[in-house]
């Protein structure tokens, strides 16, 4: 069921349906069916799910990890840019409590790391979903 789970991952990370992107493929529901029950496609069929997602087909057999897309220079300079405007909006817009206190710098800190690690994700996310496979890096 490993080839089954990465699929609807796959699946998942363009917002569409196993069976859908199989239908697009040229591939049968049945096709689908089996993958879930442990079957494994074969390399033609491997070939163009790999080529649809902009994956190898080692990856798609479990013999290779996802590449997650690194974050250039630029991009850790507009998230710090951003997270400090985000930062800025929150301390003009008054006194942040929690829990009816005044938030020390500590909590504030704690806030813009969390905010940070989520823009940071976002971002990874956005490259990913968003570079066409001609200037991915592999």
């Amino acid at each position: 069921m490993v080839f089954y789970d990465d699929y609807v991952r796959l699946c998942n990370n363009v917002n569409k349906a196993p069976s859908a992107i199989a239908e697009e493929l040229g591939l049968s529901r049945a096709s689908v069916n089996g993958w879930k029950h442990g079957k494994i496609p074969y390399d033609s069929t491997l070939s163009k799910i790999a080529d649809y997602f902009g994956v190898s087909i080692d990856y798609l057999k479990g013999n290779e990890q996802e590449k997650t897309p690194t974050l250039s220079n630029k991009d850790e300079r507009d998230i710090a840019r951003d997270l400090e405007a985000i930062m800025a909006d929150l301390d003009k817009g008054g006194a942040l409590m929690f829990d009816g206190d005044p938030m020390t710098d500590e909590a504030k800190e704690s806030i813009k790391a969390a905010m940070k690690l989520g823009l940071q994700a976002a971002k990874q996310k956005s490259k990913d979903r968003f570079t066409p496979n001609k200037f991915r890096k592999d």
